[in-house]
């Protein structure tokens, strides 16, 4: 630390808060420590008295928060346009989304870059939906000063590539399958497809046809088929999705030839969802089994891999075991994980 005159200040960092006090109008901080002086600031630093200030001394290889901050955000965003950061606040930087998508996470970069010390990335959960304007991740490094060579660590424990992306929605032709004798026959109403229609209309699709093959194996199979080969990018089919015999629709779902991703979710509401791909006309088409839960509950696993399928990200089985943690929160009454994509 050392005293310099204001006017030789420009490029210095201050080493304190500088108070503004206007009578009747105004106490407060005019520029907060760890504040870069620039040549602007000089007339209004002189204004309220600092002819002299004290900075911290620049040392060649040592960055302030604030350069360190823009590194942090290099790191996370790159050069993509799918994303901003904020003005540097207090050495942070925010990372916020310029589109409607899915959130995805280099998971391995992130925890790399975190792990070297005096550094921080915080993101909200990957793998869920986020809105334009909404925060996905803050950065800054824990002191006001910092080596040079430790920014360069974590550029390159993070790797050539950003850390965040954001997967856009695509429009999608939606075919629907509802399985079930019972609403085939008419004895009781399809009380599934408008809660579909409505969890559908959040995203850019398009519905191009509904049929009831109730629990006629072959037909299911038929019916799946007939859809991919109208051009459906995606085949929701509803109920009938336990293990119990005379339900047909996971083995309808099975001799269309697709590949079966997972039969069964370790979430709640949602275990007996089934996830599949077939390939059809060159097109990988997916395919949802959808369990009677999500008629009735107000979050199940569909919500959690919906925004997932309409950004085009394939789902892993290995992505569907990982749910487990944090499988049994989906509809608490008052979410106390604020990032987790469906809290207030």
């Amino acid at each position: 630390m050392k005293e310099i005159r204001t006017e030789d200040a420009v490029g210095h960092i201050l080493c304190h808060d500088i108070t503004q006090i206007i009578k009747d109008e105004k106490k407060g901080v005019l520029f907060k420590k760890g504040h870069v002086v620039k040549e602007d600031d000089i007339p209004l630093l002189l204004s309220v008295g600092k002819e002299h200030l004290f900075v911290w001394e620049k040392k060649e290889g040592i960055l302030h928060e604030n350069e360190a901050a823009e590194i942090l955000y290099r790191i996370c965003a790159g050069d993509s346009l799918k994303m901003h950061g904020t003005d540097i606040k207090e050495g942070k930087i925010e990372v916020v989304s310029e589109i409607d998508g899915v959130l995805k996470i280099r998971r391995e970069a992130l925890v790399a870059v975190n792990s070297l010390g005096e550094m921080m990335i915080a993101s909200r959960h990957g793998d869920f939906p986020v809105k334009r304007g909404n925060k996905i991740a803050g950065t800054r490094i824990i002191p006001l000063l910092i080596e040079k060579e430790k920014m360069d660590a974590a550029k390159e424990a993070a790797g050539e590539y950003p850390v965040f992306d954001i997967l856009p929605y695509h429009q999608k032709k939606v075919g629907i399958v509802t399985t079930g004798s019972e609403i085939r026959k008419g004895l009781i109403r399809d009380t599934f497809t408008p809660v579909l229609k409505e969890k559908l209309s959040e995203f850019p699709t398009e519905i191009i046809g509904q049929v009831m093959p109730g629990d006629d194996k072959a037909l299911i199979t038929e019916e799946v088929l007939s859809f991919a080969d109208e051009g459906a990018d995606l085949i929701i089919c509803t109920g009938g999705m336990s293990v119990d015999p005379d339900d047909r629709t996971p083995g309808g779902i099975r001799d269309t030839g697709a590949e079966i991703i997972t039969y069964g979710a370790p979430v709640l509401p949602g275990a007996m969802l089934l996830v599949a791909y077939l390939k059809r006309n060159g097109r990988q088409i997916p395919v949802l089994g959808l369990p009677g839960c999500v008629m009735y509950a107000k979050r199940t696993v569909f919500d959690l891999i919906l925004p997932r399928i309409m950004a085009d990200d394939k789902i892993k089985a290995e992505e569907i075991n990982a749910l487990g943690e944090g499988g049994l929160c989906l509809n608490c009454p008052v979410c106390t994980f604020p990032n987790c994509g469906f809290g207030k």
